[in-house]
């Protein structure tokens, strides 16, 4: 996997340099099976308790974030993941229809999200997902954690 934070104190710039680093490492390692974005949650954040970060992304920052990494990473990194648990369901499926091409897993019990302040849950069902993506007309599927086709 390969991540970002973004939405504390970043900036767009940030954003593009952190993706050519991650397209640099996969040129030379072709050991990236997805890139997900992870937007900052800041509610109990000590970062933003301190007053040394922003209130997270906003919603148009998550957008450019997804997108940009579809266009920059492509033909690199093929799976870009949405955060279901930091962006909660609608703001996932936006993710889907603008980048991101990969919802994420059940989980079990996510907690650091949880403890940051996300308000979005820490577990889902295999048939909440397949909802999530069906509702905006996206396939679902499981799979395993190297993308293969997960069997039934």
């Amino acid at each position: 996997s390969s991540t970002m934070m973004y939405g504390h104190v970043d900036r767009p710039e940030h954003w593009v340099a952190h993706l050519n680093v991650l397209r640099r490492i996969q040129d030379r390692t072709g050991g990236f099976t997805e890139f997900v974005p992870l937007p900052f949650v800041h509610q109990s954040s000590p970062l933003y308790l301190a007053g040394a970060a922003r209130p997270g992304p906003t919603h148009r920052d998550n957008r450019a974030v997804h997108a940009l990494a579809r266009i920059m990473l492509h033909g690199r990194i093929p799976q870009i993941q949405t955060s279901w648990v930091k962006l909660g369901v609608q703001r996932s499926q936006v993710m889907l229809s603008g980048g991101a091409n990969d919802l994420g897993g059940t989980l079990m019990e996510e907690t650091i999200s949880r403890m940051a302040g996300s308000e979005h849950g820490s577990a889902k069902t295999v048939a909440e997902l397949v909802s999530i993506a069906e509702g905006i007309g996206r396939p679902a599927r499981q799979r395993t954690t190297t993308y293969a086709t997960r069997a039934a």
